[in-house]
């Protein structure tokens, strides 16, 4: 019965901790590191992103030039749902194009496509009405 009640109050503090210190983290950013947020935050509005996606729009010269490891600490910090994103994104190719289950998976999952990992893009297209 003890170490149930340990258990129980270590999940609180634990629960506790990460309430408390999200703010925190938010505070701790730098400027570049919470212009990197914004300009995320931006992007996410507009269309789909898979996370390794984001983090190169973000990162590449071609895209934002921020540092690489700002990139990642921004689009780590935002909490994104990166499965919606992966239906977000099959819908929009399939507003696009018609596409079988197996290519719309590929074309989600692969690093010259979106670079969504394997399970969110098979996520995504079953969610979007590709696979039966």
């Amino acid at each position: 019965m003890r170490e149930t009640k340990y258990v129980k109050s270590l999940g609180l503090v634990v629960i506790i901790l990460l309430i408390t210190s999200a703010p925190i983290m938010a505070e701790a950013l730098s400027g570049p590191q919470k212009n990197a947020v914004r300009s995320a935050e931006n992007y996410l509005r507009s269309k789909s992103f898979s996370r390794s996606g984001l983090i190169e729009q973000l990162s590449s010269e071609y895209g934002d030039s921020y540092r690489a490891s700002d990139a990642t600490l921004a689009v780590d910090s935002l909490g994104v749902d990166w499965n919606k994103q992966a239906v977000r994104a099959a819908k929009e190719y399939l507003n696009f194009s018609g596409f079988s289950c197996k290519g719309l998976i590929e074309q989600l999952s692969a690093s010259t496509g979106d670079g969504y990992t394997q399970s969110q893009a098979r996520y995504g297209a079953q969610r979007s009405s590709a696979c039966e």
